[in-house]
């Protein structure tokens, strides 16, 4: 289904937001959205950039995306005929699941035994690892750029160098000796 929501998002761009969006859910981005519903206060994936790491040539499935959209819709039409739920007709099917419905679909898809279960785990983790880590962008860009996740989670800045160095042990303890070896910069000489 190639309908679009009235900010010029096509249909597939609708339903990849969605599955990102339950994977890591986050705030609406406009009272009338549709894909991002709001299940979470905060950014959530589709913030943080999920569209933009699935696009990314470099994940090996951007070839795939219009078949995940396709089989997703697929499988909510099915669910929403399961569960005697009427679909709005003007959104994608998996889009037009509320919320609940979608995080029943997803977790029925990623379960084990599940013959797709592969696929769909694949793509989640690329919804989280957007979140996370902001897989899409350096991570100095990233933190420059106020990324979500990284922001969330208070990941550290780096040195005026670019370099990350700190200045306490994460457990409040040495857990090893350095190497006699190992120069300035971290790396063994």
């Amino acid at each position: 289904m190639e309908s679009a929501d009235p900010t010029g998002r096509d249909g597939r761009t609708m339903t990849l937001e969605a599955f990102a969006d339950t994977i890591v859910p986050g705030e609406r981005r406009t009272p009338g959205d549709r894909a991002v519903v709001g299940a979470a206060p905060g950014p959530g994936a589709v913030a943080a950039g999920a569209l933009e790491l699935l696009r990314t040539p470099a994940t090996g499935i951007t070839d795939g995306l219009d078949g995940y959209t396709d089989a997703l819709d697929g499988h909510a039409t099915r669910y929403a005929a399961e569960h005697d739920l009427t679909l709005d007709a003007s959104v994608p099917p998996f889009v037009a699941l509320e919320y609940a419905d979608r995080a029943a679909l997803v977790r029925s898809l990623t379960s084990p035994g599940h013959p797709e279960k592969e696929l769909w785990v694949l793509l989640a983790l690329f919804s989280i690892m957007a979140f996370d880590t902001g897989a899409h962008m350096r991570t100095t860009d990233a933190i420059a750029a106020g990324h979500p996740g990284l922001a969330t989670m208070r990941f550290a800045s780096p040195d005026e160098d670019g370099l990350w160095r700190f200045p306490e042990f994460s457990y409040r303890r040495e857990l090893a000796r350095l190497h006699p070896d190992t120069a300035d910069n971290g790396s063994l000489a």
